[in-house]
């Protein structure tokens, strides 16, 4: 049977043939129900008004597709409208941090040579900027038109500024740029860094990287990342535990590696290394 949704010769209409497959008829119910609640059905029938006819039935199914349909279109207006504001922000300020327009402050790495940035996008895009810039009591503040972040390398800093004006990660960003930017935002209490790059993270963990990314999620207090490392460790079991890199992580992590035991002997897949 030919589909009028979805076959390659939907173009042509041709009665009677006029007929749409399973997958497509269960895709418009869900569409209708969706946008059309059914309360006013419900209502009428508690008190005890007439059912409508069949054909009142496929009136109503035919009009709420349709409504249902001009919705969809409205909301990807809606949706290209919202695409293209971010991009009108996003290149704006991105703009401004790359050509240095009016910077009134220059951020210092624990290595390498300081980025200019702004006072206004710092405070707005971090609690803990807008009170160190503010000198609250709580917090030191910054020494003349500078402020210093000694746990950030050069690169890793111009990655964070990157995402604080862009709102998006590079995607040339290195795994270890994503751990130190993922303990930036916890830090410096970012939680859109925090998600970004705990999706960026959590869709790349394999039996090689599982420990560093273990180790960063509980210094970062990310539980969501530490549940997906922890899978991935009861995984692959036998290659993460007997691993060289394995030794020196325990040395460093007591506390982690008791969970680890925990763990696989709760999924009873404790490896035995055969001699």
């Amino acid at each position: 049977m030919d589909c009028c949704v979805c076959s390659p010769m939907a173009s042509m209409y041709r009665l009677p043939r006029n007929a749409i497959c399973a997958a497509c008829y269960e895709g418009a119910k869900a569409i209708i129900a969706f946008f059309n609640d059914d309360d006013d059905e419900h209502a009428d029938a508690d008190q005890g008004s007439v059912k409508p006819s069949r054909l009142t039935k496929l009136n109503s199914t035919i009009k709420g597709l349709r409504d249902a349909w001009e919705e969809v279109k409205q909301m990807r207006c809606r949706e290209e409208e919202t695409k293209q504001r971010a991009s009108f922000l996003q290149e704006g300020f991105a703009a401004a941090w790359k050509d240095g327009i009016h910077t009134d402050i220059a951020i210092r790495p624990g290595t390498g040579p300081p980025i200019q940035a702004h006072k206004a996008i710092l405070a707005t895009r971090s609690e803990v900027f807008r009170h160190i810039l503010a000198g609250d009591d709580d917090c030191k503040a910054p020494a003349g038109d500078s402020l210093l972040l000694p746990e950030l390398t050069h690169d890793e800093l111009s990655h964070l500024l990157a995402f604080l004006y862009t709102g998006s990660l590079a995607t040339c960003a290195e795994e270890r740029h994503l751990h130190a930017l993922l303990v930036a935002g916890d830090k410096y209490d970012v939680p859109f860094l925090r998600r970004a790059c705990e999706a960026r993270l959590a869709a790349g963990v394999e039996a090689g990287n599982v420990l560093r990314t273990l180790e960063v999620a509980e210094l970062s207090s990310s539980a969501a990342l530490k549940e997906r490392a922890m899978g991935t460790v009861v995984e692959h079991a036998e290659e993460v535990v007997f691993s060289p890199e394995y030794e020196e992580f325990a040395v460093r992590n007591a506390a982690l590696c008791v969970q680890i035991t925990r763990a696989l002997l709760a999924n009873k897949t404790l490896p035995a290394k055969t001699p």
